[in-house]
């Protein structure tokens, strides 16, 4: 499938909304997996331009690439922002979840509640690339 490169800046968000919505209609998801699907990929861009980027004085694009297989669709979402393993935040989300409500830091559950949206997440860092994967198991396939 054909892919995407944008600026790693806010205004890139809806051409990735935009393309996420076009790959999940030709891999015929559902209309609940690919909300959860666009939910994913868009905290994780946000925070890859906020943190990744803007954050750290650090320009670069986001580049996206869906791979279509017959029980798969999986978005991979590469930039060259700081190094950051999402799933580093999910195991202190969990940690915060244990606590009283009164002892939660406000926010932070972002990146918890995306990657609890796919089926499988994965995150690499290769080459100077962080690279996001978000699979989605095509039931209707």
């Amino acid at each position: 499938m054909e892919g995407l490169r944008v600026p790693g800046t806010l205004d890139a968000l809806d051409a990735i909304a935009d393309y996420v919505k076009r790959v999940a209609q030709s891999a015929s998801l559902d209309d609940r997996a690919a909300y959860r699907l666009r939910l994913a990929v868009d905290e994780i861009a946000t925070n890859v331009i906020t943190h990744g980027y803007q954050e750290a004085g650090l320009q670069g694009d986001i580049q996206l690439q869906a791979e279509l297989t017959p029980e798969t669709l999986i978005i991979h979402m590469d930039d060259t922002g700081i190094t950051y393993d999402p799933a580093q935040s999910v195991a202190r989300s969990e940690l915060f979840l244990t606590k009283d409500l009164d002892q939660r830091p406000i926010g932070g559950l972002g990146v918890f509640l995306a990657i609890q949206s796919v089926d499988r997440f994965i995150y690499q860092r290769h080459d100077g690339y962080n690279r996001n994967s978000f699979v989605i198991y095509r039931r209707s396939a």
